[in-house]
């Protein structure tokens, strides 16, 4: 038995030498050792960015084909209000904008030919009319002294030769004015009234347009906050959605050791479920201004000193990272290289 039990034992020894070795040289590849003088370790929790998403309109929902928890691309469509209303509003906004233009249309175009020949005609006839009226007083004239013709015929005539040159004057201007065509007065005002019917038109097809909620980003939903044939208003969160991208830690450096670190620095974001397969990472952001160790920091020496906040963006996200989740950030070489 004494043999065996010294065989046994021996096997033990070589297991955990094994062992020994094999976590030694791991930590060594990655920097974790706590042999390694140089690495710079920080504590911090999971930053995940979340959007509350919701239609910039108001309406009923027609359609919300997504359930908690679902995985959607940047730019699906999650979820559509009824279309109705906006449709007969827009049509409505394309016909005002066919109205004016056909109004625009017509003042650039001027008086068409046919009226300028007819304001012509009416200028001949009432010239003719005149011609006519002059020749009653001439005549009545002669014959008026000496009896053959009334005083009251003669003013009677004098009276139409006075009207006719009045309507053949104002059948003259009436030629000018169709000759002439628009003003340029009712020009620009035809194409202002033409400008804001487009512009009436524009705000309809957005509106439209804004039936359609569409996803700004790829993520994961969190939480489907309404059901189709809700009506919600506009800016109304339906969903809450969780970005993929960016992922980062939000980590604390003391003061004493700010210079050790530099943006776009190289980091390892380590999770307790995995500690052998630490995340790449980089420096994103230090804060220039220094604060009080939160009480999220989970390390006792660290809380009453000062503080700089870290933003560590993680390279190779995937779904072992949660929101808040506390991490440790070690940073290889980082008190051997100082200051970058």
């Amino acid at each position: 038995m004494k043999p065996l039990r010294i065989a046994i034992s021996a096997l033990v020894l070589a297991a955990a030498g094994a062992a020994a070795f094999f976590t030694l040289d791991l930590q060594a590849k990655l920097g974790l050792g706590p042999e390694d003088d140089t690495t710079l370790v920080l504590y911090g929790n999971v930053d995940i960015r979340q959007v509350e998403l919701g239609f910039r309109v108001s309406g009923r929902i027609a359609e919300m084909p997504f359930e908690e928890g679902d995985t959607v691309h940047a730019g699906e469509l999650l979820a559509t209000l009824d279309r109705r209303p906006y449709e007969d509003d827009f049509r409505l906004a394309a016909a005002e904008v066919a109205i004016e233009d056909a109004n625009v249309e017509k003042l650039e175009a001027g008086t068409r030919p046919a009226e300028i020949e007819q304001a012509r005609a009416l200028v001949a006839e009432r010239q003719a009319t005149l011609i006519y009226a002059e020749a009653q007083v001439e005549r009545h004239e002669g014959l008026v002294d000496g009896g053959a013709v009334s005083r009251e015929a003669y003013d009677d005539a004098v009276a139409s030769l006075g009207e006719a040159r009045a309507r053949l004057n104002s059948s003259q201007k009436a030629l000018d004015l169709a000759l002439e065509g628009f003003r340029s007065e009712d020009k620009a005002a035809g194409h202002a009234e033409l400008d804001a019917a487009m512009a009436r038109k524009a705000v309809a097809e957005t509106a439209l347009a804004d039936t359609e909620l569409h996803a700004p980003a790829s993520g994961t939903i969190l939480s489907r906050v309404r059901e189709p044939g809700a009506i919600v208003a506009e800016g109304e969160t339906v969903y809450t959605l969780s970005l993929d991208r960016p992922v980062w830690v939000r980590a604390y450096v003391p003061e004493p050791e700010l210079g050790l670190i530099h943006p776009g620095q190289t980091a390892l974001v380590v999770i307790e479920s995995r500690p052998d397969r630490p995340y790449t990472a980089q420096i994103g952001f230090i804060s220039p201004v220094a604060e009080f160790t939160p009480k999220s920091v989970e390390t006792t020496e660290l809380r009453t000193d000062l503080v700089y906040r870290l933003r560590i963006v993680i390279e190779d996200v995937d779904q072992g990272l949660r929101q808040g989740m506390p991490v440790t950030v070690r940073i290889p070489d980082a008190r051997a290289d100082g200051p970058g």
